[in-house]
């Protein structure tokens, strides 16, 4: 991450999985880095984004050793209670329904309420997040994963909203929704066959390096790993 300062601080969360550990690799590696904390369910303190309490009070725990500059948050779930993504709308549960926007929607904007408070002020940071081009609704041509979809772009809306916010107070502050594309994965291998999906650490390189790249602005972003823009 060139565009931050030598000595830089970051967070990831959901760090026990494929892209969050390649994430974590990652930037360990960067010589500009000079600490990486990861959070996890297993971790400790373990972080349970399902929990308000939980997302609180570890955004307290960091809060001394703040600012951090680079927060990515990689959490996120394809299958719900060990069931795939509904293909047809007669397939849909309310329960299930919920569970997938309390993971992928609402956990994701408790951890902005209470982790943006962990950005710097006045210099250059980034709140990251994964999302996915099929939460795209301008996108969305083939119709079914319908609690995905939904619970996405929820997603995307929330970080929309929450980006105008923070830069009233973090001018130089990126939100960013990150479609790293299909990455071997225990979330994808249901679906995909690994010949057919990428490299975590390559995905990884790719959205850092979009990411650098990008200018301050007063709205969100939503890229793939190749830095090319995806449509709400």
């Amino acid at each position: 991450m060139n565009s931050l300062p030598n000595g830089y601080k970051a967070i990831v969360l959901g760090a026990t999985g494929a892209i969050g550990g390649a994430f974590i690799k990652a930037l360990s590696d960067d010589p500009a880095c000079d600490t990486v904390i990861g959070l996890s369910r297993r971790g400790d303190p373990p972080l349970d984004i399902t929990n308000e309490a939980s997302i609180a009070a570890t955004a307290d725990a960091l809060l001394p050793f703040a600012p951090f500059h680079l927060i990515i948050d990689a959490t996120g779930a394809l299958q719900i209670e060990g069931d795939g993504p509904e293909k047809r709308i007669d397939d849909l549960r309310a329960d299930k329904l919920m569970r997938a926007f309390e993971i992928n929607a609402i956990g994701p904007a408790l951890v902005m309420k209470h982790f943006a408070a962990l950005l710097p002020m006045s210099s250059r940071c980034f709140f990251a997040k994964l999302s996915a081009r099929v939460g795209s609704i301008t996108d969305n041509r083939k119709g079914g994963w319908y609690g995905y979809r939904a619970s996405k772009a929820a997603l995307n809306m929330l970080m929309r909203t929450a980006a105008i916010e923070v830069a009233r107070k973090r001018p130089e502050a990126i939100l960013v929704a990150l479609q790293p594309g299909t990455v071997r994965s225990k979330l994808t291998r249901p679906f995909v066959a690994a010949e057919h999906a990428s490299d975590p650490d390559k995905a990884v390189a790719g959205l850092l390096t979009a990411m650098d790249k990008l200018a301050p602005q007063r709205e969100a972003v939503f890229i793939d790993y190749r830095g090319e823009p995806i449509p709400w």
